[in-house]
């Protein structure tokens, strides 16, 4: 062997070592992205998504408020509850339609309300209610969703619900409320859990850099909106951005006088809360954090899903979210007594990764995750489901 072709070798032997780390490249970890049939579980598809998606744009679906407790909280608590498998019961069917607020419904999944679904997708609340239609899924749609409810609810044909946010503008709640009834949907979910705009350090941090969201240019118009139609009120001293804190729930009152549709309250973690909520009117309530994006050591909703279900003693429907991924977590929630489960990231994931064939083939996967579930611990439809089924070890 001669002097260069030792060289040669030597230099092929180094452009291949995995000592050499100049050779990775940032996304590397991507690999192939699998084709969508490839896929096995939902949480398979958040990182094909996030390759598709600004680095702030998937911060402010991903991220949680400050050190993000919460949200690892959310995920953390399903492995303090577990399932009991229950043998040799007749499970040659199982059917997982049920009814909610006196809708049919092909399963106990629901679509959450998320916004920015347009930085994950470049149509975003359409596409996502395309999808969900696909796998016969009621969709809760954004309050600040990018494209307008009607164009929304002509995009396909399934069942919609509306979120509502008051920000100061009752006017233009009452509004929202309007549309929504004009376009089908059949039921309004109030969101009560935010009253000033949290403090969510990663996209402080984009911003630094100069970064915009997807739709941040049309939320900034609306609060130019709002502003303007509110008049002058007085500021806080920390310059914190008020959303809604100014309403109690005597509001709720007014607001039922404003529509015939079932009114949800969403964004509750206490019994005293729920029967509030009762109390004032609601039809039904959301077990909700809020995603872990608005108040930082928060319980899990797992964790206080119970006590709630407790309370309200079958008066109301009781939904929960907060970090839901796998069929079995679905039927740890309905064991503890909710009558549905709200899907966020795990639906955003699908959408931005694969479009509205996405979407529905992470509720597919769930449904049928959590059919399986259900005929190991001996189920054959939702409405045997009941708490001895779970076992829970909570800290």
């Amino acid at each position: 062997m001669t002097r260069r072709e030792s060289l040669r070798y030597l230099a092929a032997f180094l452009a291949g070592s995995p000592l050499l780390q100049g050779q990775y490249s940032p996304r590397a970890e991507h690999g192939r992205v699998p084709d969508i049939d490839e896929i096995a579980s939902t949480l398979e598809f958040e990182p094909i998504a996030r390759a598709k998606m600004t680095q702030l744009n998937y911060d402010y679906v991903a991220g949680g408020v400050e050190d993000e407790v919460t949200l690892r909280r959310n995920r953390k608590a399903f492995d303090w509850l577990s399932l009991q498998p229950r043998p040799l019961r007749s499970v040659d069917q199982v059917d997982l339609s049920t009814t909610i607020l006196g809708q049919p419904m092909a399963s106990p999944l629901l679509v959450a309300p998320t916004g920015g679904q347009q930085g994950v997708h470049r149509e975003g609340d359409v596409e996502m209610h395309r999808g969900a239609s696909a796998a016969k899924t009621t969709m809760c749609v954004s309050h600040v969703a990018t494209f307008p409810i009607p164009e929304i609810a002509e995009a396909a044909e399934g069942d919609l619900w509306s979120q509502l946010y008051v920000h100061l503008n009752p006017d233009g709640a009452r509004e929202r409320i309007t549309e929504a009834g004009a376009v089908g949907c059949k039921a309004i979910v109030w969101t009560v859990d935010a009253q000033y705009t949290s403090l969510r350090e990663r996209l402080r941090h984009g911003a630094n850099l100069g970064e915009r969201l997807a739709f941040q240019e049309r939320a900034e118009v609306a609060a130019r909106r709002r502003r303007r139609s509110r008049g002058s009120r007085p500021t806080n001293p920390y310059g914190l951005n008020p959303e809604t804190p100014d309403l109690d729930w005597g509001f709720l009152e007014t607001l039922r006088s404003w529509t015939d549709l079932p009114v949800v309250i969403k964004g509750l973690l206490t019994a005293e809360d729920a029967r509030l909520a009762i109390d004032s009117g609601a039809d039904a309530v959301v077990v909700s954090n809020h995603g872990a994006r608005y108040m930082p050591h928060c319980p899990a909703t797992i964790e206080v899903l119970e006590e709630i279900v407790d309370e309200v003693d079958g008066a109301v429907p009781v939904l929960v979210d907060g970090g839901f991924r796998r069929g079995s977590e679905i039927l740890k929630a309905l064991a503890l007594g909710a009558d549905g489960v709200l899907l966020g990231r795990a639906a955003l994931w699908g959408l931005g990764a694969f479009g509205a064939r996405g979407v529905q083939r992470v509720l597919e996967i769930l449904q049928a995750e959590l059919m399986l579930a259900m005929a190991n611990c001996g189920i054959r439809n939702v409405s045997e489901i009941e708490r001895s089924l779970v076992r829970m070890d909570f800290p």
